[in-house]
């Protein structure tokens, strides 16, 4: 009796053991898939040069791509819990946050000069004031319509009602200046540099001169706290494509461009290659973000916005991206 017993347990401990061997603790499949939102105009491009890299499944990482005109309607994405990640800029995430609770895990890139308000060129028009009684073309809600709304306007002595302002997706605003249906646009690349070039458009300025503009990659609470194994690796996928954006930047612009031309833009690459110099990647998590978030989310308050002031040690998670980078 003893013997067979013996017998047995000792075919047991080899089955198990045998399994044991076969199946790693914490295998690469077992992180969560990510649904990855991003904007299609060029703040939107890091990402999705990131998608089409190969570095994310490298590193066992599935994912779903999301893709929409601009940022703030990924941001309305996640506080709906429709998508774990995504890029926008500063008013955005602080939105975000204040609806959400949404989380920044790094800043990507700074776009500041790639957002821009052109005029119709036969208007010959040369400063923001002149908007006066013009329709304006803005992404009504997203970072850039509200800095325009908020800060440009008024600082030009522009109240609200002064112009027209005319609700439309950035992909569309080009067309609608060429049909002279608006007379100016508040607008990102590359279809600021695609109006400039076809003779459309005039470029009056530039939002650099107020403000860098990050962009931040944020995520839902709910994704980080059930997976923060999954974002750490996505934070070293985004590493090394940072590597590629510094070391190889042919091989980026290629497939980005790829991107807008399969879209149907008929865009130079010389046209393309200006829009895209103007946007500066450099994924990290500085040190220096909350006096410039401070500020955004003040406008934000003051203008009904948001709720309140966020808690910074709350909404931002540098702790992520340093231990990505251990």
């Amino acid at each position: 009796m003893s013997n067979t017993r013996s017998g047995l347990t000792r075919r047991q401990w080899l089955a198990g053991s045998a399994l044991a061997l076969a199946l790693p603790a914490r295998p690469a499949w077992a992180l969560e898939t990510i649904r990855q939102g991003f904007q299609t105009n060029i703040w939107g491009m890091p990402t999705y040069y990131l998608l089409k890299s190969g570095l994310l499944e490298k590193r066992g990482i599935k994912f779903e791509e999301f893709a929409v005109p601009s940022g703030n309607l990924t941001m309305q994405q996640m506080v709906a819990r429709q998508v774990d990640l995504g890029t926008y800029a500063a008013q955005s995430f602080i939105i975000g946050h204040d609806k959400g609770g949404l989380v920044a895990i790094a800043q990507i890139e700074t776009v500041g000069k790639t957002a821009q308000v052109v005029t119709r060129k036969d208007l010959n028009l040369t400063k923001v004031s002149e908007l006066k009684g013009l329709k304006v073309a803005n992404q009504t809600g997203s970072s850039v319509g509200n800095i325009f709304v908020d800060v440009i306007a008024p600082a030009a002595g522009l109240k609200k009602g002064d112009f027209q302002e005319v609700r439309m997706d950035v992909n569309n605003m080009v067309a609608a200046m060429a049909a002279k249906t608006v007379d100016a646009m508040v607008n990102v690349e590359p279809y600021n540099s695609i109006a400039v070039a076809e003779g459309i458009g005039t470029s009056i300025m530039d939002f650099s001169q107020l403000d860098k503009m990050p962009v931040f990659m944020a995520a839902t609470p709910d994704f980080v706290d059930k997976s923060p194994e999954t974002v750490i690796a996505y934070l070293k996928c985004w590493q090394e494509a940072a590597r590629d954006f510094k070391d190889n930047p042919g091989k980026v612009a290629d497939v980005i461009y790829a991107f807008f031309t399969s879209k149907g833009y008929a865009m130079s690459r010389e046209t393309f290659a200006k829009a895209l110099a103007k946007v500066e990647v450099n994924p990290g998590f500085p040190s220096d973000l909350v006096p410039g978030l401070q500020k955004d989310a003040e406008v934000l308050l003051r203008e009904k916005k948001i709720s309140a002031i966020p808690d910074w040690k709350k909404a931002l998670r540098p702790d992520l991206w340093a231990k990505a980078s251990s």
